[in-house]
């Protein structure tokens, strides 16, 4: 997976130069829905910079996605701001909708096309783009997925993980700023997740692109996210900083029903036997390195 050509060295069609480097911004947004359910995400303002990758963690029904709804613009705060691009998402989305690529949890809602080609080519054709230049950007699409053997599939005959694929192929097309993701690694076996966090890295950190996803995957945020925010029951947001900082604080993970990374749970249990035990290790890689320390020590 290389963005090469979905996303040109030279650059693409919207200059991440455009505004300042704070690409979304949520401010104590209040939301009630019909059924009587209250959504508060205060406590903390939640941000995303640019070529950022930040993870949205929560218990089922802790706002996640009432936060991702916002951001697109699908909600409309009742109390609060909310600010994508330096905008106002609920009312001035055509303004902004090109620049954001969106893959939802339910991903068959989003895959209505006949073929997997033509799902990935919707947006572009969307836009009024000449047939040359849609099918360049769907092949392109589809290449960085490793997908193109499915290109003249049905996308309902597909696996949970390809038609994961195919949804992000879609968000991609268009050559988004920002990466709105509602649990993108579910369905997704090993391999396509580590090829998936490579390919998310790879777009944040070479081409500027933000992402905001919101995962159960806990493992998977320590090689993923930059920072990571905690949102507990009912929406407040009680805790924000690097994926290290934020899975120290176990009293806020065990609170918020949450719990840590595999790895940080061994080495909290190996400090527990050995105090002389190193400090948790969020990746393998670090591990490897603590633990070669500590038996050298």
């Amino acid at each position: 997976m290389t963005p090469d050509r979905i996303y040109p060295a030279t650059g693409h069609d919207h200059a991440h130069t455009e505004g300042c480097d704070t690409v979304v911004r949520v401010s104590c947004v209040k939301h009630s829905y019909e059924d009587g359910t209250h959504v508060d995400l205060c406590g903390l303002e939640f941000t995303a910079d640019r070529g950022s990758r930040v993870a949205i963690l929560g218990p089922n029904g802790a706002g996640k996605t009432t936060m991702l709804f916002h951001i697109l613009g699908l909600l409309a705060p009742q109390e609060g701001t909310v600010e994508v691009f330096g905008v106002d998402p609920s009312s001035r989305w055509a303004d902004i909708r090109r620049r954001i690529g969106v893959v939802l949890q339910n991903v068959d809602e989003q895959i209505i096309s006949p073929t997997v080609y033509d799902d990935v080519a919707f947006s572009p054709r969307q836009y009024g783009l000449g047939e040359a230049e849609v099918r360049d950007m769907a092949e392109a699409a589809l290449e960085l997925l490793g997908i193109e053997h499915l290109a003249a599939r049905v996308p309902h005959n597909l696996s949970g993980g390809e038609k994961r694929k195919v949804a992000l192929a879609g968000a991609l097309v268009m050559r988004p700023d920002l990466l709105v993701l509602d649990e993108p690694f579910e369905g997704l076996d090993p391999t396509s997740r580590t090829a998936l966090i490579a390919l998310l890295r790879t777009l944040a950190e070479e081409r500027g692109v933000t992402i905001v996803m919101s995962t159960h995957d806990i493992d998977t945020v320590p090689e993923f996210a930059d920072y990571a925010y905690v949102l507990q029951q009912g929406g407040r947001i009680v805790l924000k900083g690097t994926p290290a900082e934020v899975f120290a604080r176990v009293d806020l993970m065990a609170a918020g029903n949450i719990r840590p990374p595999i790895l940080a749970e061994l080495f909290a249990q190996l400090r527990e036997a050995d105090p002389s035990a190193p400090a948790p290790a969020l990746t393998v890689e670090d591990a490897v390195l603590a633990l070669g320390a500590w038996k050298k020590a």
